[in-house]
């Protein structure tokens, strides 16, 4: 599986849990608006850490943290190299 396809599936998953509207998933949704909040973003994070073994947002001092949908699968594609 992708990095992409993880991370689309595990937000999939964590906003149904969590009983949230999910936006349609495009790189360029904004991810203040995707309908998850931070608790559903914390558990994403922690997942994809399990999951992909990174976290790209304590892997270094200089982190530009993600706007955008396509800016957050970014940041996990780098982090992963």
């Amino acid at each position: 599986m992708t990095t992409r396809l993880t991370i689309t599936s595990e937000i999939e998953h964590v906003a149904a849990e969590q009983n949230a509207k999910l936006a349609p998933l495009s790189d360029d949704l904004i991810l203040l608006d995707s309908g998850l909040d931070s608790l559903c973003f914390a558990i994403l994070v922690a997942r994809l850490e399990d999951s992909l073994g990174v976290d790209p947002f304590t892997a270094s001092d200089d982190v530009t943290f993600p706007v955008t949908l396509g800016d957050f699968v970014q940041a996990y594609e780098n982090a992963a190299r």
